[in-house]
């Protein structure tokens, strides 16, 4: 049984990323933590401190109190409803987001909402509490926006790096029982396309874990054009480990996977050592 972490922020109930819960349940029983963070001061500054660690926005504990209390119940009922085993873990307004990255050591996989988690602490997109939890979790990230549906096509981006092979098998480890569905591994990187690194190795390693498997030529996808050819693909989930821990002043550079964010329509795991 899969402990998964599904982390509330403020009054917003992430109707979409639970709902994909929901439904894991029912292809195989799961353990569902829900984390109800308190909203926060967008008042205040966010920014990483220097040499290392964060400083955090401070939170407003008045006018959402009751919101999550109700959130809290929604969750409770609904779960106990759709036969989810599950807690509730409420979290002091003091340490709103240290807690939440101590939850994911202590979790499998960490659901949020990619389009409204804090979503006003900024205008940037992704903003910086979601850049921030993506950087500190110490587990894979599932990206769920708004308007999405359960995936019935899997996209494994593969750039020949050891976070995107680190990606891929989390994701089938996480996920056995969604190996049988589509699956398509794309050559992804914001490089002039050259031929796929290490290709027999890495298509010795998914063939045996995908048993519907496509791999696609780096000329198959033209960057610019990703988006569009990720379009076409019915109800795509996209793998990839590109937000690596050794890269925070890279992670939200310009580059297809902060495109596809921004655009709130494709569910996105991300995994990195």
């Amino acid at each position: 049984m899969k402990k998964i972490l599904l982390a509330f922020d403020g009054s917003h109930f992430p109707k979409s990323a639970f709902e994909f819960a929901c439904q894991l349940n029912e292809i195989q029983p799961i353990f569902l933590t829900g984390a109800f963070l308190p909203r926060v001061d967008i008042s205040a500054s966010w920014s990483y401190a220097p040499g290392g660690g964060s400083s955090f926005i401070p939170t407003l504990e008045t006018h959402t109190a009751e919101q999550i209390e109700r959130n809290v119940k929604t969750f409770e009922l609904e779960c106990i409803r759709r036969n989810i085993e599950y807690r509730v873990h409420r979290h002091p307004y003091e340490a709103t987001m240290p807690e939440l990255k101590k939850e994911t050591r202590f979790a499998d996989l960490l659901i949020l909402d990619s389009e409204k988690f804090y979503e006003d602490i900024s205008l940037e997109s992704p903003n910086e509490y979601l850049r921030m939890i993506i950087h500190d979790a110490e587990c894979p990230v599932l990206l769920v926006p708004e308007l999405s549906t359960f995936p019935e096509s899997i996209i494994l981006a593969y750039d020949g790096s050891e976070n995107a092979a680190f990606a891929i098998k989390n994701f089938y480890y996480l996920f056995p029982e969604l190996s049988h569905k589509k699956t398509i591994l794309v050559h992804a990187t914001t490089r002039k396309k050259t031929a796929i690194p290490a290709l027999p190795d890495i298509a010795e390693l998914v063939t045996k874990h995908f048993s519907d498997l496509t791999i696609h030529t780096p000329e198959a996808i033209p960057e610019k054009h990703f988006e569009t050819w990720l379009a076409a693909i019915k109800s795509p989930l996209l793998v990839c480990g590109s937000f690596a821990r050794s890269e925070l002043s890279q992670l939200f550079k310009k580059s297809f996977v902060t495109e596809i964010l921004n655009e709130h329509k494709v569910p996105v795991f991300i995994a990195h050592r």
